[in-house]
Order: structure tokens, then C-alpha cells, then sequence
């Protein structure tokens, strides 16, 4: 599995690995000069996508406006968007350094989202531009009750609290090569400034506008990545042990099992249902989700063939998940690693933004007075809580960015009965719904603590306890009907 200390983590001492680091006979004012070059060419990239999110947000002043984009957003900034609040730095990290253990075979690992955001378009992307709420947990409320749209508002919020404090913990990580020296909590402090200085006055404007010029240089930088690595020299060939096999590393039922669970997640995401409700109607919204999953594909794909590629070159990496960062710093040249940086930053900062984003709009929606008239000042300051809350977080909490992530959506898997009988069978019952979701939960939960993650138990939950969930809310529905019309 892929837990746990890799096998081919601490081949090589750190001399060998010093010795095969580009550039290494260089003298130490060149490679001053090329650490000058590189900082500056970062400040100019984010400072480039701080105005972009900052420009004219003084205008923003409603909370429809700051949340939800006065909900007239186009495809293609719309797909845009999408994409970058998909493509963040702990999944990047984490497929990177699979693509680096386990080579091309890790190109499985994109149709996970393939499928996932397909899946998303065809059953759920016309149905949420239709009920065009304020939150994905505002449909549990007035489809089942405030009692069943509380409970979905509390776990949605938990597991986004896991998700940012792991996108945090990543782009920490990210940085860590660059400044070796810094304390974690001042660095991921620093970062998360950044984010916030990036989006926090713009709201949703602001996020859609950095989100389009990011893509924009994603959609350069990572296939160029992939192909600066086919064309490098190779270095003489690493040594892995006999046992390696990289179906033993990422079993193909591991992917599945993903697949699965990305499938009965993703459409309860809250980040994404926020940016379909942003959307100009329903067919905008449908072919918004379906480019994105192609352009998600092929970034995650350009950054493992990158990986894989650097392996297979000879390059030897300290562990896994800092293989893409040892990447950039080893193979790039002078402001071209700068430029990846900032990139790297803003696949995070992207994300980060649209969560909390995302949270801001599920807790006024469920648990304030909602007035999409009144002053934008309420959501910036539950934006700020939301981050800080996140940083705290990754800084005590989060070990294993992977990991972490995975265990994050088990209160989201928990509600997928609820969410699509709620779309597609009239019949489904508010004891139905909450039996569905302990059960749910208890598999998942179940699923981790029997199995764990070395015994698979990705696997057991999603070909096990995503059936049981459903059938649980299915019969439960069919055993105990509601006697009364459900009300809000």
C-alpha cells in the first residue's frame, strides 16, 4: 500500500544524492545569482495573481456578490475555476510521489477524478444550477428538515476542516526544499497570508479571476515539465530491491476503490456545488464539469509522467512526497523554478480559497440569517476564522497528506444516499436518510480502524460500505415511511 515509509525511500546516502544533483560543481555566486533570479521571478508571478484578485474587489460589497458571484458566471470561467479548486497541491503531491514510486503505472490515478467529475456532470450538475441554494447542506435542510440539514452542515464542515488543513500541511511541504531553514508554523503562517491577501476582499470574483490566470499557466508549465523531463539526460540507474513491484505499491483495487469513493463524494463537494450555483443556468454548469474533468486528467497525468520520468532517469529522492519538489529544484533552470513555485503555490492558495469560500457560504446558509443584500463584511470575517481554524489544524494534526485527505471524506460518503434520493426518489424518508448516514459513517469509520490503511480498507468501504449505506436508506425508507410532509 502506499502508507507507511516507502521501500525505495532512503536508497542512497546523501552524498551519492548530492553528486547527482544538476549543477552541483557550480560555484556558490552563480548559484546565488540563480536563487536571486528565482525569488524574483516567484514575487512577480504572485504578485501578478494578487492583483488579478484583488482588482476592483472595493466594488464587492453583497454577500451575493462575494459569495456567489451575483450567480452570472460563464463556462469557461466557470470551468476554469473548477478545475483550479480541483487541481490543489496535496493531491499534486501525493500523485507525484506515487508516479515517482511506482512509475507510468500511476497513471492510473487520474481517471479517479475522470470518472468522478463525469459522474458529477451526468447525475448532480443540472440538479444543484436547479435548486441554486446557498449550500449543498441547504438541500438535506429543505428536502428532510433542519434537524437532517444540520446534521449534513456539521459533517460537511468537519471534513472541509480536514481538507484545508491538509492542502495547508502540503503547501508547506512544497516549500520546505526552498526554505529548509524555516519553522513550519512560520512558513505555512506566511503561505496562508498569501492565500488571504490573494481572495479574502474579492470573495468568489476574486477566486474565479486567480483561478483563470492560474489555469492558464498550469496548462503550460506541467506539460512542458513533462516533456523537459523527456528530454533530460539519464544518470546510472537506481538499484531498487528484487521485491519491487509497482502494482504492489498502488494495487489496481486501491484506484478503484478511489474511484468509487470519488464518485459518491465529489457530488456533495461543497466547494463545487458553491461554483454551480455561481453559474449562468444549468447547461453552463453541465459543460463546465465535463471540461474540467478532461483538464483535471491531464494535469495530474503531465505532473506523474514528470515524476516517473525522474525516476527512471536515476534521480534518487529522500521520500516519496518529495519528489516533485526535488524535481524543480534539481532540473529546472534559474526563474523557470521560481515561476514553478509560484505555480505550486497557486494550486493550493486556488483551492484553500474555495473551500473556505465554500465554508463561509454552508454556515451562513444553515446557521445564520442569510440576506444576499447585506454587507460582505460577516463573510470575510467566517472566512478568517475558517483559515485560522485550518492552520491550527495542519500544524498538530496532519502527518500523512494522502492519508488524511481519504479519511476527510468519510462524512461526505456518509451522505450520498441522502443527496441522490433526495434528487431522484420521492419515496426516500427523513429516517431512511439518517439511518443511511450512521451507517455510512460506521463503515467508513469501521472500514479504517478494522483494516487500516496497510490492510486496504479503502477497498472494504467503498465495494462494501457504499452498497450497505445505500441499501440501509433504501430500506430503512421503505420500512419507515414519513407520516408527515416534510417542512424546513
Amino acid at each position: 500500500m502506499i502508507a507507511g515509509d516507502p521501500p525505495l525511500a532512503n536508497i542512497g546516502s546523501p552524498a551519492i544524492i548530492e553528486s547527482r544533483r544538476f549543477g552541483s560543481a557550480e560555484n556558490k555566486d552563480l548559484k546565488l545569482f540563480g536563487y536571486m533570479i528565482d525569488c524574483i521571478t516567484f514575487a512577480l508571478v504572485i504578485a501578478l495573481l494578487i492583483g488579478a484578485g484583488i482588482f476592483k474587489s472595493r466594488r464587492i460589497r453583497t454577500e451575493s456578490s462575494y459569495l456567489f458571484a451575483e450567480r452570472k458566471t460563464k463556462w469557461a470561467a466557470l470551468t476554469a475555476t473548477l478545475v483550479m479548486t480541483e487541481f490543489n497541491s496535496a493531491t499534486l503531491i501525493s500523485f507525484a510521489s506515487l508516479g515517482y514510486a511506482a512509475g507510468f503505472w500511476a497513471l492510473t490515478l487520474p481517471f479517479i477524478f475522470l470518472f468522478g467529475l463525469l459522474f458529477y456532470a451526468m447525475a448532480v450538475a443540472k440538479k444543484w444550477k436547479a435548486f441554486d441554494g446557498l449550500s449543498v447542506a441547504g438541500f438535506f435542510t429543505s428536502r428532510y428538515g433542519r434537524a437532517i440539514g444540520g446534521s449534513a452542515s456539521i459533517l460537511l464542515l468537519i471534513a472541509m476542516l480536514g481538507f484545508s488543513a491538509a492542502y495547508i500541511k502540503s503547501l508547506t511541504l512544497l516549500f520546505l526544499p526552498l526554505l529548509p531553514s524555516a519553522s513550519p508554523w512560520l512558513l505555512s503562517l506566511a503561505l496562508c497570508s498569501l492565500v488571504l491577501l490573494m481572495t479574502l476582499r474579492g470573495g468568489l470574483i476574486a477566486i474565479i479571476r486567480t483561478d483563470a490566470l492560474s489555469l492558464v499557466f498550469m496548462l503550460i508549465f506541467f506539460p512542458l515539465v513533462a516533456y523537459f523531463m523527456w528530454q533530460s539526460p539519464s544518470l546510472p540507474p537506481l538499484a531498487y530491491p528484487e521485491t519491487f513491484s509497482a502494482e504492489k505499491i498502488l494495487p489496481l483495487r486501491f484506484v478503484f476503490s478511489l474511484t468509487i469513493l470519488t464518485m459518491f463524494t465529489y457530488i456533495l463537494a461543497p466547494w463545487y456545488g458553491q461554483k454551480i450555483f455561481a453559474a449562468e443556468n444549468g447547461k453552463a454548469a453541465y459543460r463546465s464539469v465535463v471540461a474540467a474533468a478532461f483538464l483535471i486528467f491531464l494535469l495530474y497525468g503531465s505532473a506523474i509522467v514528470a515524476t516517473a520520468l525522474f525516476r527512471y532517469r536515476g534521480f534518487e529522492c529522500p521520500s516519496w512526497e518529495m519528489a516533485l519538489p526535488h524535481l524543480i529544484d534539481r532540473c529546472l533552470p534559474s526563474g523557470v523554478k521560481g515561476f514553478a513555485y509560484a505555480l505550486l503555490f497557486a494550486t493550493s492558495a486556488t483551492t484553500l480559497t474555495g473551500v473556505w469560500s465554500a465554508m463561509s457560504a454552508m454556515w451562513i446558509g444553515d446557521f445564520s440569517k442569510a440576506d444576499p443584500a447585506s454587507s460582505c463584511k460577516r463573510s470575510i470575517r467566517i472566512t478568517l476564522l475558517f483559515a485560522m481554524a485550518s492552520l491550527l489544524m495542519a500544524n498538530t494534526l496532519v502527518d500523512k497528506v494522502f492519508d488524511k485527505l481519504i479519511l476527510a471524506n468519510i462524512p461526505v460518503a456518509a451522505l450520498s444516499f441522502g443527496l441522490l434520493a433526495g434528487f431522484y426518489w420521492k419515496r426516500a424518508s427523513r429516517r431512511g436518510v439518517m439511518m443511511s448516514i450512521a451507517m455510512g459513517c460506521l463503515c467508513g469509520a469501521g472500514a479504517c480502524l478494522i483494516f487500516g490503511e496497510q490492510g486496504g480498507y479503502t477497498w472494504y468501504w467503498a465495494v462494501w460500505g457504499v452498497p450497505l449505506t445505500f441499501l440501509t436508506g433504501t430500506l430503512s425508507s421503505l420500512l419507515l415511511p414519513d407520516k408527515k410532509p416534510l417542512t424546513a
